[in-house]
């Protein structure tokens, strides 16, 4: 069974870091397209950043570009997400999905086939 199992979440102040670790059993990591997703209270789940099976190629949703680092060990089947200068905008519960059906790219629009149980990011001001 494929589990998805997200970590490294927390209370960080406004300016501040935090990684986020996704690790995957029971799939072949280089095969899935890798997505990261946000839902903060009372708000709809949003994209923010995915990584391509094949060519890596990587997204970001505008509002994070240049903070949010995207990476993938397919050896250690783990997708990171680095978030610098944390905003308490950015304050949500963080998931991420995987899906073997993108042949390129990674939409972010897209209904991934698997979930992780998400881990919260709280960004006080």
């Amino acid at each position: 069974e494929v589990q998805l199992v997200e970590s490294g979440g927390g209370l960080v102040q406004a300016g501040g870091s935090l990684r986020l670790s996704c690790i995957a059993s029971d799939l072949t990591f280089g095969d899935y397209a890798i997505g990261w997703f946000r839902q903060a209270p009372g708000k709809e789940r949003e994209g923010v950043s995915c990584i391509g099976s094949s060519d890596g190629t990587t997204y970001y949703k505008r509002s994070v570009k240049g903070r949010f680092t995207i990476s993938k060990d397919n050896a250690k089947n783990t997708v990171y997400l680095q978030m610098n200068s944390l905003k308490p905008e950015d304050t949500a519960v963080y998931y991420c999905a995987a899906d073997d059906r993108i042949v390129a790219g990674c939409p972010l629009d897209y209904d991934y086939e698997y979930w992780g149980q998400g881990t919260q990011v709280t960004v006080s001001s």
